[in-house]
């Protein structure tokens, strides 16, 4: 990419040499992509929890998949889903399950379909399978208490899968105004909380609540991705500066 050309004029015994300046390039940028995501009308006073699993269907089987809430994201092979509508999600792609909506998912011929679901669940819906045999289904993680600072109202849930290109910094401190669940899907992340720098690799899941002041950075070659299952209160930023302060 061609930058902006100045004039450099340098003396050199008596004769003036014109050299061209380029504006040195713009440093990569972050690339953010919403997978799914939904509103939420009402979060009323129930106490909400995070929970990930794994769902693994063989080549060309169908499950029926129950679950509160959750977002479906296909880490490898392909898989019709019907919950209402059809719909089929390959590598990278991703689906809504609605609280209370029963699915229909049919992997495809060639392979194997590994899939992630992320789910927003009361306490009562954490221990309830979400499906059955000939699905393999492992948890991967829950939080061991409810999501704290959601009050009553309008929320925003989605997941987004970002990209951080390689050796960017650290991203200055911040917290969520809600919470989120990070997956590493490839490359190596560099998170900050507390002054302490720790090294999260493929298959990590990461937990962000309310009130978490942290960063991530990029210092490897290669580009990190991670998923970012995330609630926040409908019109307030999901990522917020500086330190929180509670009321």
């Amino acid at each position: 990419m061609q930058g902006r050309i100045g004039e450099v004029r340098l003396g050199v015994a008596g004769l003036t040499v014109v050299a061209a300046a380029q504006t040195p390039p713009a440093a990569p940028a972050i690339a953010r992509t919403v997978v799914a995501g939904t509103k939420l009308p009402s979060l009323g006073n129930t106490p909400l929890y995070f929970r990930a699993v794994s769902v693994l269907i063989p080549a060309g089987q169908k499950i029926s998949l129950s679950a509160p809430n959750g977002i479906l994201y296909q880490l490898s092979g392909s898989t019709e889903v019907s919950a209402g509508e059809a719909k089929t999600i390959t590598g990278g792609g991703g689906v809504l399950i609605a609280g209370g909506t029963t699915a229909a998912l049919t992997a495809g011929n060639g392979e194997q379909s590994t899939l992630l679901f992320f789910l927003l669940a009361p306490k009562e819906a954490l221990d309830q399978p979400v499906a059955a045999a000939p699905a393999t289904v492992k948890e991967l993680y829950r939080t061991a208490a409810p999501l704290p600072e959601l009050k009553p109202g309008s929320y925003e849930l989605n997941l987004t899968r970002v990209t951080f290109p390689p050796g960017m910094p650290s991203n200055p401190p911040h917290h969520r105004s809600g919470a989120a669940l990070y997956y590493i899907v490839s490359g190596i992340g560099a998170n900050t909380v507390d002054g302490k720098t720790a090294d999260r690799g493929p298959g990590s899941l990461i937990y962000e609540p309310f009130g978490l002041v942290h960063q991530w950075g990029n210092p490897g070659s290669e580009p990190l991705t991670f998923l970012a299952f995330n609630i926040n209160l409908e019109g307030v930023p999901a990522v917020v500066p500086e330190t929180p302060t509670k009321p």
